[in-house]
């Protein structure tokens, strides 16, 4: 890929994520949930805005499971337990300028197939 396409690509990223987050914020009992995808990994947590601190957090590289749609159920349920631990059920969803759509999707559907509402 030619270096100034994937710069505009990574630049509308950015965009696409400031936008999201001047729109959603987390707090103590409704928490943002962030996720960050690579080629490799993905990693989640869940952020009290309030107050600046992380709730949980969750990384496919600890937990073992792949960046695909399969290493993104197994890292949502595993997400969801954590959460429940936690004694949340209900979340905002940060996609961080990602397209809801492939892993980011199989993530989500794993979380609210485990009960947690967005």
């Amino acid at each position: 890929m030619n270096a100034k396409v994937l710069k505009s690509k990574i630049a509308n990223r950015i965009k696409r994520k400031r936008r999201i987050r001047a729109k959603i914020s987390g707090c103590a009992t409704l928490p943002r949930v962030s996720v960050f995808r690579s080629n490799r990994y993905l990693s989640v947590q869940a952020i009290d805005d309030v107050s600046a601190t992380t709730i949980c957090a969750l990384n496919s590289k600890e937990s073992g499971h792949k960046s695909n749609k399969e290493g993104a159920t197994a890292l949502g349920e595993a997400f969801a337990a954590k959460l429940k631990t936690a004694k949340i059920s209900e979340i905002v969803f940060d996609r961080n300028g990602y397209q809801y759509h492939g892993v980011i999707a199989a993530f989500g559907e794993a979380l609210r197939a485990n009960e947690i509402k967005f």
